[in-house]
């Protein structure tokens, strides 16, 4: 017994040690719950599969793919979306992890109310977490249980157009007593160019916010005026929203949406990534 109860302690031991030795290997994003993601839209001029190769040359792991892409080479004139074949969607997987990426969404989905059933059966097939979309208003009670049904949550993002979510109020006033599934997906660029400060703006949905498709813009009354920029060079205040999601202790993805230089953006995506990351070493 003596025995025994010696070899349990030594055991328990060394799987703790291991505990700890594993979480000592973390950064501290991924202790806080922090991971940057791309969104496909970044190279919307590729395919699915150039998109998947440049997203694994970034040295991310994570991708959120939009509806409509190209699939490219070997898929033939396929498109990305719900009509793919589940044949078609385990050969995406593989291909997916061949480049040690996993697809943690997709969208921005703005669909018929009787394509939501569709777009959540999908989502559940590709072992996605979250959609983002746009829902029209009076669809809210069917995407809701939708969401409760495949256990998929929605992240509703912020066109900048005054018929969509473009301020917090107006989706809080749609989603507020509603499951926690349904929450927020921030675009910060697209909340300055609707004249609103990302900052408060984000304070007013502490709670909801499930992921962001984070940028940062250059100043009105540039040649490029409001156009993506390198993270940390435009008018956002990256690190104070940074230190914002820090104070809500936000555990979700930095969707990277580079909108600028569409041909060959990845030098700007490296830079603003290697700006995020000495960021977060400050304020960790």
């Amino acid at each position: 017994m003596k025995t025994t109860k010696m070899v349990f302690i030594a055991v328990s031991c060394l799987l703790l040690n291991a505990g700890c030795a594993q979480d000592s290997t973390k950064t501290k994003t991924e202790k806080q719950g922090w991971h940057l993601s791309m969104q496909s839209y970044t190279f919307h001029l590729f395919t699915v599969a150039e998109s998947l190769d440049k997203t694994e040359e970034l040295g991310l792991r994570f991708i959120e793919i939009y509806p409509g892409q190209k699939m490219g080479e070997g898929f033939g004139d396929l498109v990305f979306g719900y009509d793919l074949s589940m044949r078609d969607q385990e050969r995406l997987r593989v291909l997916a992890a061949s480049n040690r990426v996993k697809i943690i969404s997709s969208g921005v989905w703005t669909a018929q109310r009787e394509e939501w059933e569709h777009v959540f059966s999908f989502a559940k097939d590709m072992g996605m977490e979250f959609i983002s979309a746009e829902p029209a208003r009076e669809d809210w009670d069917v995407v809701e249980e939708l969401a409760k049904k495949h256990n998929i949550k929605v992240a509703v993002h912020n066109h900048p157009s005054e018929n969509s979510y473009w301020k917090p109020e107006i989706l809080l006033g749609s989603i507020g007593g509603r499951d926690d599934l349904l929450g927020a997906c921030v675009d910060v660029g697209h909340y300055k160019r609707m004249g609103l400060d990302p900052i408060p703006s984000m304070q007013q949905l502490d709670g909801k916010i499930i992921a962001l498709h984070f940028k940062d813009i250059a100043p009105q009354g540039e040649a490029q005026s409001l156009e993506d920029v390198v993270w940390g060079q435009g008018i956002l205040n990256v690190k104070g929203m940074m230190e914002e999601l820090k104070g809500q202790n936000f555990k979700g993805y930095f969707t990277i949406e580079y909108e600028a230089n569409w041909e060959n953006n990845l030098p700007q995506i490296k830079q603003s990534i290697d700006y995020f990351n000495q960021v977060a070493e400050e304020i960790l």
